[in-house]
C-alpha cells in the first residue's frame, strides 16, 4: 500500500525546493477548526527523505494562524497542522489561504485525514489536483481493504493477492490522471511537481514536451534547471544499478554486534537482499514469503540477507525476534533518513528486494513473491 500512492505524493516530496535568484514574500494564513495547541503549525522543506523546518507558528485563540514566508527557493513545501494533517503547496508568488480540521475529535481515532484545499492561484491549482488524487487513492485503498477482508471463503494469502490486483488497478488510474495534469497544465511552473511521478520510458516524450514548454518561457528558471540536473543524476544512477552491474558493497553489524557483513561476503552464492524496517507493515507481511523461499532454497546455494533501515537498534532486534528471521540480518547504522546505501540503491519504498548472482551482479530489483522465486529458479538452472 505504501508503494502505490507514493507515485503521487512521493513525486512532490522528492522535487524539494530549488535555488532562485529573486526572493519573494508570500502570506500563508488560515484557520484550524479544532486546534491542538500542544503543537505548532510548521512549514517544512523536504529534499528526498531529509526534512527541514523552515518556519513555525502558534495557532491563535480564535483558531487562526499566519505565516509570512520568504521564498528564495520556489518549489514544493509541506504545511503541517499540529501533527494532525498536512498539505503540500507550491511556494513562489501566490498568497495562500489553507484551512484545516485539526485535531481528530472522534472517540475512535483512525489514520484517515480529510482532504485539504488550497485557496491560491494557478500554480496551486495543480497542487490541489495532485493532492486530491492522492487523497482519493487513499480512500479507495481503505475501501478495497475493508471489502476484501469481508469476503467469505478466502484465506489470508488469497485476500492479499486479490487486494494487490485492485491496488495495481488504482495505481494505473492514478498514473493516467497524473499524465492528464502534465498534459493540460504544462504552462504552470508547479507542473514540475508532477513530473517525478511520470517515471518510465513510456512517459519520456511527455516529460520532455513539458520541460521544453517551461524552458521556452524561462530557460534560466532555477527549479527547472535543478529538476533537469536531478533527471541526469537519476539516469546515471539507473545505469549504475542496471541488470548485470555489480551491486554496491556495504558492511553493517549483525544483532550481536560481533561482525559486519555485506554482499561482498557472499560471493559464489546467489544472494537475496531484503531492505526492510520494523515499522513497515508490508515488509513484515513479505517476511512470510521470504521464509518459505528460504526453506526451499537454503540447501541449494542461495543465501538471504535482511538489511534493516530502522533508526532504533532495540526495535530492529525486537522485530527480528518476532519474525524469527533464520538468515543473516544486519542494520544500517544511519537509519532510514540518513541511509547512504538506501540512496545508492535508489530505494523509494520498502520492502525492496534485490537478487544478486554468484558474482555479485544485479539480476533483478524491487522483486517479490513468485517473481523472486522464478528468478531464483532461473539462476539455479544455469
Amino acid at each position: 500500500m505504501k508503494k502505490i500512492f507514493s507515485v503521487v505524493l512521493g513525486g512532490c516530496l522528492l522535487l524539494g525546493a530549488c535555488a532562485a535568484t529573486e526572493q519573494k514574500t508570500i502570506t500563508i494564513k488560515g484557520k484550524v477548526q479544532f486546534p491542538d495547541n500542544q503543537y505548532n503549525m510548521e512549514i517544512v522543506e523536504r529534499n528526498g527523505f531529509d526534512k527541514t523546518i523552515i518556519d513555525s507558528c502558534k495557532v491563535n485563540k480564535d483558531g487562526t494562524y499566519r505565516f509570512t514566508m520568504k521564498v528564495d527557493r520556489p518549489g514544493v513545501y509541506t504545511l503541517e497542522c499540529q501533527k494532525w494533517q498536512s498539505v503540500q503547496f507550491w511556494a513562489e508568488d501566490e498568497d495562500l489561504e489553507i484551512n484545516f480540521r485539526g485535531m481528530d475529535t472522534a472517540r475512535i481515532k483512525i489514520k484517515n485525514p480529510p482532504y485539504v484545499y488550497i485557496n491560491g492561484g494557478p500554480n496551486n491549482e495543480v497542487m490541489n489536483l495532485m493532492n486530491w488524487d492522492g487523497y482519493r487513492g487513499y480512500q479507495l485503498m481503505i475501501g478495497i481493504s475493508q471489502g476484501v477482508y469481508r469476503i467469505q471463503g478466502l484465506d489470508d494469502q488469497a485476500k492479499q493477492e486479490t487486494s494487490m490486483k485492485f491496488y495495481d488497478m488504482l495505481s494505473d488510474e492514478s498514473r493516467a490522471r497524473i499524465k492528464y495534469i502534465a498534459e493540460h497544465y504544462a504552462d504552470r511552473n508547479s507542473v514540475l511537481a508532477v513530473l517525478p511521478s511520470l517515471r518510465g520510458e513510456e512517459n519520456e516524450e511527455l516529460v520532455q514536451q513539458v520541460l521544453s514548454r517551461l524552458e521556452s518561457k524561462n530557460p534560466n528558471y532555477a527549479p527547472l534547471l535543478k529538476y533537469k540536473a536531478e533527471m541526469a543524476e537519476a539516469k546515471a544512477q539507473k545505469e549504475r544499478l542496471a541488470e548485470g552491474k555489480v551491486a554496491p558493497e556495504f558492511s553493517f553489524p549483525t544483532p550481536d554486534g560481533k561482525k559486519k557483513l555485506g554482499p561482498q561476503d557472499f560471493k559464489g552464492k546467489i544472494l537475496v537482499l531484503d531492505f526492510w524496517a520494523s515499522w513497515c507493515g508490508p515488509c513484515r507481511q513479505e517476511m512470510k514469503n521470504l521464509r518459505e523461499q528460504y526453506a526451499e532454497f537454503k540447501d541449494q546455494g542461495v543465501r538471504f540477507m535482511s538489511i534493516s533501515l530502522d533508526d532504533s537498534v532495540e526495535k530492529w532486534k525486537k522485530a527480528c525476534e518476532e519474525e524469527q528471521i533464520p538468515w543473516i540480518s544486519v542494520r544500517d547504522d544511519n537509519g532510514w533518513a540518513k541511509s547512504e546505501i538506501r540512496k545508492l540503491f535508489g530505494i523509494q519504498a520498502i520492502p525492496f528486494i534485490v537478487l544478486l548472482d554468484k558474482d555479485g551482479n544485479i539480476v533483478a530489483k524491487n522483486i517479490r513473491r513468485n517473481s523472486l522465486r522464478e528468478k531464483i529458479l532461473e539462476l539455479l538452472q544455469k
